[in-house]
């Protein structure tokens, strides 16, 4: 995933999402946060209509925000009905939920999905994995 393509998805559409502080935030913010910092973006791409969306967003993001898990992540969530176009640039597939990670490795953004229904520790060896992969080539540069 490129800086550009990273940028188009932040004009799309202005999404809100809860943090880690419980304030209400948009994507345009998350982005903004995301390319000062670097810090990985985590996207959940959901539906009201879904039980496994719905599952996400009030069972297992809630337990990883209260383990301090997301703490590592800025966290947004779009609606694939009410914010079609950015939805569609963001996922592969139809299939929802969908977690989307975004993390920086040198210069370059990768992108990592997540699809369907998944308990928390999946979830978490999810964010735990993408991490040690983001966290190798800035232990190996120090060196």
């Amino acid at each position: 995933m490129t800086h550009l393509t990273l940028l188009v998805l932040c004009q799309v559409s202005f999404v809100t999402a809860a943090t880690d502080g419980g304030a209400v935030r948009h994507y345009r913010e998350a982005y903004q946060q995301t390319t000062q910092t670097g810090q990985p973006l985590l996207v959940l791409v959901g539906a009201d209509w879904c039980v496994a969306c719905q599952r996400m967003k009030v069972s297992i993001l809630p337990e990883l925000h209260r383990r301090r898990s997301l703490r590592r992540v800025t966290f947004v969530t779009v609606d694939k009905d009410s914010q079609q176009k950015l939805a569609a640039k963001l996922m592969k597939g139809g299939t929802v939920p969908q977690l989307v990670l975004f993390t920086k490795i040198g210069d370059r953004w990768t992108r990592r999905q997540l699809t369907g229904a998944h308990s928390v520790a999946q979830v978490q060896l999810f964010l735990d994995r993408a991490m040690e992969t983001a966290a190798k080539p800035a232990t190996a540069a120090v060196r």
